[in-house]
């Protein structure tokens, strides 16, 4: 069942063109979404203040090859290995959810563009990583979901209590296990319910995909530019001239501030010293 495209399956009342249409529309809303959530939140115009800011307080020229460095840098340490977490478990978590993302988005355009029907036989290799993916998101997202949070891990808050940030987490925990019972479903003829939870696929895809403005998943796009500012900071020496933050792992901020939760380490050094941040459940 994990070896055969659920998608080729469904040409036979659904047309190619209507599946690809739809991830095209939901390429759009990706897009769409960010570009609002960068006007209404002016996070560009922000950055980009902060960046000459910075160039006016540097100290040090950084040249080329340097800032052609440090983005290797960026994409080897916060991009492809997220070391800026200190706690593994929040780390391992964010990886299987990001690496399975990678995977069933990536497989599912595949097996819709490339063989989107069964006159087209799909490589094996295809729809085992579409399942893999899925599967390694669910590990990821639900080990996060229901262990990891900070509200769960520090303040004991039930695991339903949900605000709007979390609508990212919750469609695409949503979006895979759909998505993964669909397509056993279907492998086994329960043709009633495996058209169910199509249908909660795809309305969960949709949520996933066309609440970008509202949801963290604008988030993913900033945080390695945001990530290469700040060595670009250092190197130029412009960091050098702000105030040092202390860690929050310091025994001596540990010791003023004793209601900080262990998890907070893998946050910026302002979380959790008197400074709000945009919610609690921060993925």
């Amino acid at each position: 069942m994990f070896i055969s495209n659920p998608f080729s399956e469904l040409a036979g009342f659904i047309p190619p063109l209507a599946m690809q249409a739809y991830v095209i529309l939901m390429f759009i809303f990706v897009i769409g979404g960010t570009l609002l959530d960068v006007i209404h939140k002016k996070s560009a115009k922000y950055f980009f203040e902060n960046a000459e800011k910075a160039k006016k307080m540097a100290t040090r020229e950084v040249s080329g090859g340097q800032k052609a460095s440090l983005a290797i840098k960026t994409v080897t340490n916060e991009v492809l290995t997220s070391a800026e977490f200190s706690n593994q478990r929040r780390r391992m978590s964010h990886l299987l959810t990001m690496y399975g993302f990678i995977l069933f988005v990536a497989t599912t355009a595949i097996m819709i563009f490339a063989y989107p029907t069964s006159a087209t036989p799909t490589p094996v290799i295809v729809p085992l990583l579409w399942h893999l993916g899925a599967l390694m998101l669910c590990i990821g997202g639900y080990w996060f979901w229901f262990f990891i949070r900070v509200d769960v891990s520090s303040e004991g808050k039930l695991w339903y209590h949900l605000v709007r940030a979390d609508i990212f987490i919750v469609s695409l925990l949503t979006t895979a296990t759909f998505g993964l019972i669909w397509s056993v479903l279907q492998s086994l003829g329960a043709a009633g319910l495996s058209t169910l939870f199509f249908i909660l696929f795809i309305i969960s895809s949709t949520m996933l995909f066309s609440t970008v403005l509202w949801s963290k998943f604008a988030h993913m796009f900033f945080k390695p530019a945001a990530a290469y500012q700040k060595r670009v900071t250092k190197a130029d020496g412009s960091r050098e001239n702000l105030p040092d933050l202390p860690e929050l792992t310091d025994p001596i901020v540990k010791k003023r501030f004793p209601d900080i939760p262990e998890y907070m380490g893998d946050n910026p050094p302002y979380m959790g010293l008197g400074i709000k941040r945009e919610s609690p459940h921060h993925y």
